[in-house]
């Protein structure tokens, strides 16, 4: 065996498992930063609802931060025991995503039963889209669809 005839040294598998250990860092940090972006606007949701199937009217109003033009008896008609998406005795939260041409709000899309607790039955659930602003937390509904 001649000095031209030695073999090469095998090349490092280390840079390989660096790269590879990175990726894999990155992907479970997206993974989880996904996974949490939306909790809190999720957290004021549940608590909107919570206040709501508790029959604490005041307290979801106050959640709701309306506008001045928005009274209180505005909110009965819309969330009260009579209203359009009322009476509220159970929810569940169903998924939050930023809507495309929002960069304010976040859609919580809920679901509603008027009994407690939480039905199986998919005829006794209303699906509510309520949209949470990032900035102060305040609650209002989706704007009209065109």
């Amino acid at each position: 065996m001649t000095l031209l005839d030695a073999n090469e040294p095998e090349p490092s598998k280390t840079p390989r498992y660096i790269i590879l250990g990175v990726l894999i860092v990155f992907l479970a940090a997206f993974l989880a930063w996904h996974h949490v972006r939306y909790d809190a606007e999720e957290k004021v949701a549940s608590e909107f609802f919570s206040a709501l199937a508790a029959g604490d009217m005041q307290e979801a109003y106050k959640l709701w931060h309306p506008a001045p033009d928005y009274s209180f008896k505005d909110f009965e008609d819309d969330w009260g025991p009579k209203g359009f998406y009322g009476p509220v005795k159970s929810f569940k939260i169903d998924s939050a995503e930023a809507p495309r041409k929002s960069i304010t709000s976040v859609a919580v899309k809920v679901l509603v039963s008027a009994v407690s607790p939480f039905p199986k039955d998919e005829s006794k659930i209303k699906t509510v889209v309520i949209w949470v602003n990032r900035a102060n937390h305040s609650l209002s509904s989706p704007p009209p669809l065109y």
